[in-house]
């Protein structure tokens, strides 16, 4: 479909998400520092209530998991070491230790799922398996796509061959991450959950996970860059594909496999249809007070390279399809599709994480962690256009 006529029906599509919006009304903010949905979820109660421990709980997808689960009449348990505050249920369980040896707490208990998200190591799900090895009838181990060792293909799968561990010395014994090995070790924690929990593991690999309560700003950047107007630089052409998921979404969904009892291996990205970078973009000017963007102006590839303008952090979400990373937004969510995974329209996603940032501090809103700032994105904008007059 011409790009041209895929911004149009999109537009349509936001413009109408967006009134539906209002009229539903917002949860009210609780303070800077809380992560709430900002539209309350279809909530119904689950046909069995279900005991579920949080490895974790208090991060990005954790509390929307809880508040989900607890929504929906189940009883949750969150492990984590007590640091981070988070707006969760009054009846949920806490308890505290650390995934670095201080496991007492989960010693003596059984839960009929347990769902491990922070995991980077291969020692954490094993040091806990240890101890809930037959105390658990599921076990669900959140992955990531980073797993795939080849990204140049469209549309992989779970059947995929996965990135080896070439690191030196004995895998298990690492007790802290290194962005290199982000996938390989992500692979033996994947092992390391089917070996204490065999015939039990649910092993979910998400693309980039995005939306209200995301510290790493790897998509906050375009809404915030949009709703400021003026000439935003996008990043190569406009056909290019991007995936990503609201945190909601997978948090919802991750709830509702342990209702279902699924078990085996599911990519977890989205949205359900090809998403452009186009698209994305007009989307969310769609949503924001963009109507002041004087225009998008597309720089190539190539140029950005020769910029030093550094793909998914410096212009995050997209990556450019070149031969090795061809298949990078072309995941196939196929299986998870099967199994009930569903999408909130990007309207919706765009308007909840521009309001949830508006509530960060005055430092944290105006300094990103990921994207261009003004300066620089004017500078390379000046350079691209004096090339052109060249």
């Amino acid at each position: 479909m011409p790009v041209a006529n895929s911004r149009r029906t999109f537009l349509k599509t936001s413009a109408a998400t967006v009134g539906a919006l209002g009229m539903t009304g917002m949860v009210d903010l609780a303070g800077a520092k809380e992560v709430l949905a900002f539209a309350k979820p279809n909530l119904f109660r689950a046909p069995k209530p279900l005991r579920i421990l949080i490895l974790g709980g208090t991060g990005f997808t954790g509390p929307h998991q809880v508040r989900y689960a607890v929504g929906r009449g189940h009883r949750v348990t969150v492990f984590n070491r007590g640091r981070r505050q988070a707006d969760l249920p009054k009846e949920v369980e806490h308890l505290i230790g650390d995934r670095n040896g201080q496991l007492d707490a989960l010693k003596g208990r059984d839960w009929d799922v347990v769902i491990d998200n922070p995991t980077t190591l291969p020692k954490w799900v094993r040091d806990s398996g240890q101890i809930l090895k037959g105390k658990t009838g599921q076990y669900v181990f959140i992955s990531t796509i980073s797993v795939y060792s080849d990204n140049s293909k469209a549309g992989m799968d779970e059947s995929a061959a996965l990135a080896k561990y070439e690191g030196t010395g004995d895998p298990l014994a690492i007790t802290q991450g290194s962005g290199e090995l982000y996938g390989p070790l992500k692979v033996l924690s994947e092992r390391e959950a089917e070996k204490w929990f065999p015939g039990k593991t649910t092993i979910i690999r998400p693309g980039l996970i995005v939306g209200p309560g995301d510290e790493t700003d790897r998509f906050t950047y375009w809404p915030v860059r949009v709703d400021r107007g003026g000439e935003v630089m996008a990043p190569g052409q406009p056909g290019d594909p991007v995936q990503f998921i609201d945190a909601r979404d997978l948090a919802e969904w991750t709830i509702r496999m342990v209702e279902q009892g699924d078990v085996g291996t599911y990519n977890a990205t989205g949205p359900r249809s090809p998403l452009s970078i186009a698209e994305m973009l007009y989307g969310i000017r769609a949503v924001t007070s963009g109507s002041s963007v004087i225009g998008f102006t597309w720089v190539d590839a190539p140029f950005l390279e020769q910029q030093k303008v550094q793909p998914w952090s410096d212009m995050p979400v997209w990556i450019p399809p070149q031969p090795d990373t061809g298949g990078w937004a072309r995941v196939s969510i196929d299986r998870a599709l099967a199994k009930g995974l569903t999408f909130r329209p990007l309207a919706e996603t765009v308007k909840a994480t521009l309001d949830w940032h508006k509530t960060r501090p005055a430092d944290r809103q105006a300094k990103l962690r990921a994207g261009l700032s003004p300066e620089r994105e004017a500078e390379v904008l000046s350079a691209w256009k004096a090339r052109a007059r060249k």
